[in-house]
């Protein structure tokens, strides 16, 4: 194999590859990424066997082949290297090395055989539809952080995409959940995903796509089945594992008669709780809110460290009310919202409370209460 590459080209691959790539592998070959040369292109490709990402960049080609190599360590190379620079790579098999040339610099890595590398079949994927990359971004940008990072309710480590109806209207919905708090966000059903089923994607795929939407303007092909998803972003095809679990009926968690109504501005309410949250413990970040005609009193006490309150101007009209919440949570929440209100609807101090961003109607928000 003989090719050359041009530096950043190289490296924005590299870039998105070697994160699939576990930093600790009892397997030395998932440590590698497979370098194939073929019709002016070479090819990326990186797996930790629940994942595979295979990435196209432009080359010049004088022969084709292809090698494996240490992952990270061709990316801490081309990282280094200076802008502008011409990458020529150069594996022979009778030395089993992959030389690296640019400029006066001079690699030589070990290879494994690209025999050894596995690869992922993604099999029969019946369901295909479109989605322009602003939404799936929206998507993924306003539940992950409600993703469940505890293994043993695994079914709950990643996001749940489905069909579903609001009224009447067919939606794509993404749900994400850790039993604390709620994220859901929907959009109108591209053609084609009509006969999709609940699929839940992990997160260590959604991270992975998140990324690389960040260079690209165009639309995200999706073609899924029951138990894999692959998604091609420009020149890049993520092919996941499906999480094999069945994920709550979250909709019985979604409070539909809170009639307690509170506006508030969401940026001086959110930098209220980060406030009097200073001196909260660790542990719980218990905050408590008392409501009382236009005042929200927000109150934090801390036997070690002291006490904290703060008023806040908001608009409330129902009776009084006093209820707790995880200030980290409340954070969370409000940093998802795009409008300059948010609307809390409450029941009573020991019930859920549903949160909406009154700049998008696709969205809402459960946050389960604390006793303080």
């Amino acid at each position: 194999m003989k090719t050359t590459i041009e530096r950043s080209a190289l490296l924005k691959s590299l870039n998105h590859v070697q994160s699939v790539v576990e930093r600790r592998n009892t397997i030395p070959i998932l440590s590698n990424v497979l370098i194939e040369a073929r019709d002016n292109a070479v090819s990326l490709t990186a797996t930790d066997l629940d994942i595979e990402i295979v990435e196209s960049i432009p080359a010049t080609v004088g022969q084709a082949g292809a090698t494996t190599a240490s992952a990270h360590t061709l990316y801490d190379i081309v990282r280094k290297l200076p802008d502008g620079a011409q990458v020529e790579l150069d594996y022979s098999e009778t030395e089993s090395r992959l030389n690296l040339k640019a400029g006066r610099s001079r690699f030589a890595l070990a290879c494994l055989p690209r025999e050894d590398f596995p690869e992922m079949a993604s099999g029969d994927l019946p369901n295909r539809f479109m989605i322009e990359s602003q939404e799936v971004v929206r998507l993924i940008d306003k539940t992950k952080f409600a993703i469940s990072t505890e293994e043993t309710r695994y079914y709950l480590n990643g996001i749940y995409i489905h069909a579903a109806e609001t009224n009447n209207v067919p939606m794509l919905r993404a749900v994400a959940t850790d039993g604390h708090r709620l994220a859901q966000v929907e959009l109108a059903l591209p053609n084609g995903a009509g006969e999709m089923p609940g699929v839940i994607v992990p997160r260590k795929a959604v991270n992975e796509l998140r990324r690389l939407l960040d260079d690209n303007e165009g639309g995200v092909e999706i073609a899924l089945s029951d138990t894999k998803v692959r998604f091609e972003v420009g020149d890049t095809i993520l092919t996941s594992k499906l999480i094999d679990g069945t994920f709550p009926d979250y909709s019985r968690v979604i409070p539909a008669d809170n009639d307690k109504v509170l506006k508030i501005e969401a940026k001086e309410f959110a930098q209220a709780v980060d406030r009097v949250s200073t001196i909260s413990t660790e542990k719980s970040r218990a905050v408590k809110l008392n409501l009382e005609g236009e005042h929200l009193t927000l109150t934090v006490i801390n036997p070690e460290s002291g006490t904290a309150t703060e008023q806040v101007v908001v608009d409330y009209a129902a009776d009084p009310m006093e209820i707790g919440f995880n200030a980290r949570y409340l954070l969370d929440i409000t940093a998802q919202l795009d409008g300059s209100e948010a609307e809390f609807a409450l029941s009573d101090p020991g019930s859920p409370t549903l949160v909406r961003d009154t700049n998008d109607d696709g969205a809402l928000y459960v946050l389960m209460p604390m006793r303080v």
